[in-house]
């Protein structure tokens, strides 16, 4: 292919799995001249399947499998860009891993907007045996899109960094972990990619695949719920369909907060029934045998899921001790073994006013990823459905009063996404569920959206959204940030012994500010002391969609409304000066890749400081 080529460029870096897709930008335009959707392609991956072999795979496993010096015999996990590897991404890391745990990183994108660890700290694998080198989970992240560009320049000829991207993240994705994702791609030398909700992306993926014939499936009042079930996260979004200009517009009203829920508590789920089954038979398993047999049910659930003929699928673990013949322990997973799991435990029936469970049972619990605490997703979704209940009269031309009912957002249109809902009767099960909720109160179920292929839509619908925002004719979702944010400032009250002073938060910026806008905190005046480290307290919230720049948060709101993020800091450092207090204001941009900067602008001077999210681990 020649290196003058302009491409459209989309990236799912995917908890699971990755995929890129792409098109070429003038046949686009040809496309969108004859009055159709242009049509991406994915990118066939290039990956170590086995030592010493390498062959093309439609998707990149989000695993690293790091190498020791007697693991696998050297060179073999060199790639046709790369030799001399110590470590595995993809097909191989997966499976080498499930053999042995304790070298396997994995879920580094639910790592990298965990706010109780270090995100640039070498933690992972986070149960890694004594000796084993790690890695963070930006480094994990920048691994598997160095990877990405390695195989894109293979067969492209040139270097994927000159694309300018387009990376989905979660719609749920904080300032923070935004901020570290655009910093793993920089590792990797794509610069500047720009950011793109990934149930936004699965929309435009909809849209792409309809050729044209999108606007004929949804009319103006249309409220579209979003389900993207992947396998470290539960994303929630609606998105409205209104009316501009005589056209048919799509703005992204609502999004749900970041719930660790997805296809990895499905295989924890699946693999504790096997070891019961196998507990049963008199075989007992030991922690990493445990850790073996969970990525073993986590084949046998794709495997399940994607073929319909699969009725059983085997599970072979290595035994432990020379009493087990063959060494390998086997067991299976049936089709009916697996649905009632995931039936049963992530998607039960209950009434729209069922909220999950926030508490877990014991006081003490070990450390690590902030699991949802309840694995009914249907539940999740109530909640979601009735906090946001008024997102939708704030729509221009959308019949908000015909979609809300009861306190509860009601969606006329349900699009999925995510690998977990290759299973009709997993999709069937939500669609019954809401359906009946509507139903209940005397309206029309919603319809579903016929999704493209979910393993894949994000990376295409990125694709899609390259091109559009490269100046294609193709409809572009509004919505701008998702949260509204805040600063922490100590209030003016008088002092009381061993009672520090409340802090209030004043919004910076709004809900739904849009990329390239930028907005000053105009009558607040703050002090800071330049030449010292400064920190000040940030907060975010999803709910709060009428502040403005500058509406206060009385303290004793803040923690009902309001979610506390790293605190942003930096040193000011001024030529002359150190330890001067300077009056400055606050300014904040989204910029044109879709990150929140936060700047302290000197008002007298030329001073303008950008301050930094401090994503290090606190220590107590």
């Amino acid at each position: 292919m020649a290196d003058s080529t302009p491409r459209c460029v989309g990236i799912d870096l995917g908890t699971t799995n990755c995929a890129v897709a792409h098109m070429d930008a003038e046949i686009a335009e040809e496309a969108a001249a004859a009055d159709t959707s242009p049509d991406p392609e994915s990118l066939e991956i290039a990956q170590v399947i086995g030592p010493g072999e390498v062959s093309e795979r439609p998707l990149l496993p989000s695993f690293v499998y790091l190498a020791s010096a007697h693991d696998v015999p050297e060179g073999s996990l060199d790639l046709p860009w790369a030799t001399q590897r110590t470590f595995v991404v993809g097909d191989y890391a997966r499976d080498q891993g499930s053999k042995v745990p304790s070298r396997l990183v994995s879920s580094a994108k639910s790592w990298l907007c965990h706010p109780g660890v270090d995100r640039r700290g070498a933690i992972l694998p986070w149960k890694a045996a004594e000796g084993v080198s790690k890695m963070s989970p930006v480094d994990a992240s920048a691994a598997y899109l160095e990877h990405l560009a390695g195989a894109w320049r293979m067969v492209m000829k040139t270097p994927l960094g000159d694309q300018r991207p387009v990376l989905a993240v979660p719609a749920s994705f904080d300032a923070a972990a935004r901020d570290l994702t655009v910093e793993a791609a920089a590792q990797a030398g794509l610069r500047e990619p720009v950011l793109l909700e990934e149930p936004q992306a699965a929309l435009y993926a909809w849209i792409g695949a309809t050729a044209g014939a999108w606007r004929k499936q949804v009319k103006v009042g249309d409220i579209i719920l979003v389900v993207d079930v992947g396998g470290g996260t539960t994303d929630l979004s609606l998105i409205a369909v209104s009316e501009e200009d005589g056209d048919l517009a799509l703005t992204r009203v609502a999004v749900g907060e970041h719930i660790l829920l997805g296809g990895d508590n499905m295989d924890l789920a699946l693999a504790h029934q096997a070891r019961t089954k196998l507990a049963g038979k008199g075989t007992k398993l030991d922690g990493w045998q445990f850790l073996e047999l969970g990525h073993g049910c986590r084949a046998a659930k794709e495997r399940l899921l994607s073929d319909p003929d699969a009725e059983e699928v085997p599970v072979a673990i290595q035994g432990r001790g020379s009493k087990l013949i063959g060494g390998t322990i086997r067991t299976s997973v049936t089709r009916e073994e697996a649905e009632a799991v995931l039936l049963e435990g992530f998607f039960p029936t209950c009434d729209v006013s069922a909220r999950p469970k926030e508490a877990r049972a014991l006081g003490l619990a070990e450390w690590g990823l902030s699991y949802a605490a309840d694995t009914s997703i249907i539940a999740h979704l109530a909640a979601f459905l009735s906090r946001h209940a008024g997102a939708l009269s704030e729509v221009p031309g959308s019949a908000a009063e015909t979609s809300e009912w009861a306190g509860v957002a009601v969606p006329t249109a349900v699009l999925f996404n995510g690998g977990v809902f290759r299973s009709s009767v997993l999709r069937r099960r939500v669609m019954e569920v809401v359906g009946q909720w509507v139903s209940d109160a005397g309206g029309q179920p919603p319809r579903e959206l016929e999704a493209r292929d979910v393993d894949k839509a994000v990376a295409l619908g990125s694709a899609y959204y390259a091109w559009v925002r490269g100046g294609g004719k193709g409809l572009r979702i509004r919505g701008g940030t998702a949260r509204a944010y805040y600063v922490g400032v100590e209030a003016s009250v008088p002092a009381v012994p061993g009672m520090p002073p409340p802090i209030d938060g004043v919004c910076v910026a709004p809900f739904g500010m849009e990329e390239g806008t930028t907005t000053d905190l105009e009558g607040r005046e703050f002090g800071v002391v330049v030449g010292q480290p400064m920190e000040f307290r940030f907060f975010a919230s999803s709910v709060r969609r009428n502040d403005r720049v500058g509406t206060v948060i009385e303290s004793w709101d803040i923690e009902e409304e309001l979610i506390e993020l790293p605190p942003l800091r930096a040193v000011l450092q001024a030529d002359g000066q150190e330890g001067v207090l300077v009056p400055v204001k606050i300014s904040s941009v989204v910029t044109e890749v879709g990150t929140l900067q936060v700047w302290c602008v000197e008002r007298d001077g030329p001073g303008k400081w950008k301050l930094e999210f401090d994503v290090r681990m606190k220590e107590s």
